[in-house]
């Protein structure tokens, strides 16, 4: 069984390593820190997993194929591989994987401030106080849904959703629905709502397409052979852009060959370029839809083209021709939201991280970490599970243990340095080996 400890209040203690976060990076780095003998807490807000219990709708499957889903010393051996996991079961998974490893989490701990103290970090929550050498930010990228501006301008009687906010069809007013963004989560919440026999209006910005299957494959088949999803972020010519990428348009589920905005389209839904502004309840698109879309299509030509050259080699069938994205002559330019049926936006905009706790000068001036490749700038302080992190594959759950492992290789020989400054009175030398200097 997992240590979960639940203890009124927790007075101070010292701890080496405290990991924030029993989503599956903080799960990940706690068994590799078991495995290297390494003492550390895992302190979680709620339960484990909890992002993905009370942060997702209903119908939400992992874009992962099952085959795929594997964590440091786990990997999938159920009778499904090329299906995709639900949320409930990937709930058991993570919360199986907990009790496996013996994982010391405590649950219900909400993390209120980390701050520097000393060589280490003071962590306060709401059930007392941890004095740590190393902190691990493992709460992920989606901890809050990233919401434009220009909401401010919808007209008070329509119903704006996030993600966040939304499970079911249900939960949408009766009426037509503007989801503004086209990324995986756009396009799978617009599809439901049409299968469901509402109207839809989506507001389509820059966006990744891509295939669900290629060559009789899955295409995170072929992203992983052709060595897609290993490349580094010291290898990506612009990583800060590379980090801003939408995720592609997939869906978790074998019915479709391709989620895209072709097949929107053929289910009845209306579709305009990005979102503008709102000006006295009239939605105004960009006119450059067509370019964007034919962007799309041209990265994921040149993505189906490095694939072809892996496909070859194992003597893969031909796969289908995947069509261009067709868009209108003449596409939605502006809509009268006072006038017209439309009585909900969803905001598929995206999410964004939450350091609002994070009581340390790390964040540039849109309030992302400044780190290099999960190293954090400042001393001991890491970060796990964020997009293209260290890796191409770094935000996805098969993506976590190579980032894992390397994390916690940095900061074991962080903490060995820092033993031996504070026992043999070394100082900080960036010309030194190692970094420090003995005193003469």
């Amino acid at each position: 069984m997992s240590q979960l400890l639940h203890s009124p209040r927790l007075a101070a203690r010292a701890i080496d390593v405290v990991v924030i976060g029993a989503g599956h990076a903080g799960l990940a780095i706690s068994r590799i820190l078991a495995t290297r003998g390494v003492e550390h807490i895992v302190l979680e807000r709620g339960e484990v997993a909890n992002s993905w219990r009370h942060e997702r709708w209903d119908s939400l499957k992992l874009l992962t194929p099952n085959w795929q889903t594997r964590l440091p010393g786990f990997a999938y051996d159920g009778d499904d591989p090329d299906g995709f996991m639900s949320i409930a079961e990937l709930i058991g998974v993570l919360d199986e994987y907990a009790r496996a490893t013996n994982a010391p989490i405590i649950t219900g701990t909400e993390v209120t401030s980390v701050r520097r103290e000393g060589d280490g970090y003071l962590v306060l929550t709401n059930r007392g106080a941890w004095n740590a050498r190393v902190v691990v930010l493992a709460t992920g990228a989606c901890n809050a849904p990233s919401v434009p501006k220009v909401a401010d301008d919808v007209p008070a009687d329509i119903t704006q959703l996030t993600p966040f906010d939304y499970r079911s069809p249900e939960d949408v007013p009766a009426g037509s629905t503007l989801i503004v963004g086209a990324s995986a989560t756009g396009l799978q919440l617009a599809d439901e709502l049409l299968k469901a026999g509402r109207n839809v209006v989506l507001a389509a910005g820059e966006h990744v397409r891509m295939p669900r299957r290629y060559r009789g494959k899955d295409i995170f088949y072929w992203m992983t052979q052709s060595g897609i999803h290993d490349e580094r972020y010291e290898e990506v010519d612009d990583i800060a852009r590379g980090r801003r990428l939408p995720s592609p348009q997939l869906v978790g589920s074998t019915n479709l060959p391709i989620l895209d905005i072709n097949h929107l389209q053929e289910q009845g839904a209306r579709i305009a370029g990005r979102l503008m502004r709102i000006c006295d309840g009239e939605a105004q698109f960009s006119g450059s839809l067509r370019n964007i879309c034919q962007l799309a299509d041209l990265k994921m030509k040149r993505l189906l083209k490095l694939i072809d050259e892996t496909a070859d080699l194992e003597g893969a069938p031909m796969g289908e021709t995947v069509a261009p994205t067709h868009v209108d002559d003449e596409p939605l330019l502006s809509l009268d939201l006072n006038k017209s049926d439309v009585r909900s936006v969803i905001w598929a905009t995206g999410f964004r991280p939450d350091y609002s706790w994070l009581d340390i000068d790390v964040l540039d001036h849109k309030g992302h970490l400044r780190h290099d490749g999960g190293v954090v700038d400042s001393e001991g302080l890491y970060v796990l599970g964020l997009p293209l992190m260290r890796r191409r594959k770094s935000s996805f759950i098969f993506g976590i243990e190579d980032d894992a492992r390397d994390i916690a290789n940095h900061l074991i020989d962080y903490m060995t340095n820092l033993t031996r400054r504070e026992s043999d009175d070394f100082y900080y030398d960036n010309t030194a080996v190692g970094g420090y200097r003995r005193p003469a």
